[in-house]
């Protein structure tokens, strides 16, 4: 496994990380359902829906959505090599158009995540100059032993009164405005405090390091084909399930009950917080192992449908991601139809599962007709500088 790796992207590679893709939206959408776009649930709640969906998507669904960001990129910058061309310029502007429409989207729902994917996304122009496939793994497990995290926790140790303070996010009054505010209000709390608190949680809960680490591991997957590979084997498919499985319910059932965390207010503790949060990134990271080795089973598998289920609406995330909040903040949130306080978390869930249903069906109409989605084409056109970039297919001659 050199850096050299030239490995070509075939259909079913692709077809897969479609599916990959289409199935980290559906987990986003089953938590945000389950959170009531942050005026529902919390992650510690005893609600049996919201329990099963945090389970199988909670720290999970955006954490592939990180992997397959360094898989893309470095697909990209790939295939734009070996035309002859140095993409990086054009690589750094997709990332600033991704902010704004982060920006945009952000101003509706803070907690959304596409700023942070852009904005970390700056980490693969250097990540992808270094050509050993060791060292990117090397760099990788360093970004996922959480350093930042760890020295904020010797510096508590020490003595710092900031370092060993409560983090921001914990002492917002943003979730209020989310429960009670005007449209207005909303939109005011998310362009500073939206900011704040996003950067709050990501930070204490050491995502920023894991989304770095995972592009790191993404760049390495797209360069030695294994998306492909494992797509057509299911030797490997099946030890990836059962060796990742293993490793997430030993943390998941064994060690995260004897890791309590820390409580909030004046008995707050950083060690405690820390050692949760750091439990809970390899929680995430094994689970989504495992949870593409078992994808990557069905795929090669009769049921091939079933994973297939998820291609369209993985071919247009973007779209369909920001269409999410559109669409479900304004039902749920008082300044809208408030429906956050008749619909309880049950309902919630399969309402969404309805709605990812109809989107199942809209991405199938919409790319039997268009070559990209409506967001996915403003984005390549932009990144390209070319607003003539075909989106309607060919029609088939008669």
């Amino acid at each position: 496994m050199n850096g050299a790796s030239n490995a070509q992207v075939r259909p079913e590679r692709i077809e897969f990380v479609d599916a990959l893709r289409g199935f980290a939206l559906f987990g986003l959408l089953m938590v945000h359902a389950a959170e009531a776009y942050g005026v529902g649930l919390s992650r510690s709640t005893d609600d049996p829906w919201g329990q099963a969906v945090f389970f199988l998507f909670g720290s999970k669904a955006f954490a592939i959505f990180a992997l397959l960001f360094g898989f893309s990129f470095a697909t990209i910058m790939a295939n734009q090599r070996a035309r002859g061309v140095d993409f990086t310029g054009r690589f750094a502007w997709r990332l600033l158009l991704l902010m704004v429409i982060g920006f945009v989207h952000s101003l509706l729902y803070s907690p959304e995540i596409l700023r942070l994917l852009a904005f970390l996304g700056l980490l693969l122009i250097p990540l992808d100059r270094v050509r050993s496939n060791y060292a990117l793994l090397a760099i990788a497990g360093l970004f996922f032993l959480q350093i930042p995290l760890l020295i904020q926790w010797l510096l508590a140790y020490w003595g710092n009164a900031f370092a060993a303070s409560q983090p921001y996010f914990s002492q917002s009054g943003l979730w209020d405005i989310f429960r009670t505010g005007s449209l207005g209000e909303l939109i005011r709390a998310n362009m500073i405090e939206g900011n704040l608190v996003k950067w709050s949680i990501n930070w204490s809960f050491g995502r920023v390091s894991e989304i770095a680490g995972l592009f790191a591991v993404g760049v390495v997957i797209q360069r030695t084909g294994f998306f492909a590979r494992i797509a057509n084997d299911r030797g490997i498919a099946l030890a990836m399930a059962l060796i990742a499985g293993t490793i997430f319910a030993i943390l998941e059932f064994l060690v995260k009950p004897i890791v309590p965390g820390s409580p909030s207010g004046a008995e707050f503790a950083i060690g405690p917080f820390t050692e949760r949060a750091i439990l809970f990134q390899w929680i995430g990271i094994s689970g989504i192992a495992a949870q593409i080795g078992l994808l990557a089973l069905l795929w090669n598998s009769p049921v091939q449908w079933l994973v297939g289920l998820f291609k369209g609406p993985g071919r247009m995330t973007l779209t369909l991601y920001v269409a999410h909040s559109f669409v479900a903040v304004p039902i749920l949130y008082q300044f809208g139809l408030g429906m956050a306080e008749v619909w309880d978390t049950q309902q919630r869930i399969l309402l969404a599962i309805g709605f990812f249903g109809l989107q199942i069906l809209f991405a199938h109409w919409w790319y039997a007709r268009y070559r990209y989605g409506p967001l996915e084409w403003t984005w390549r056109a932009a990144t390209l500088n070319d607003w003539n970039v075909p989106l309607r297919k060919n029609p088939q001659p008669a």
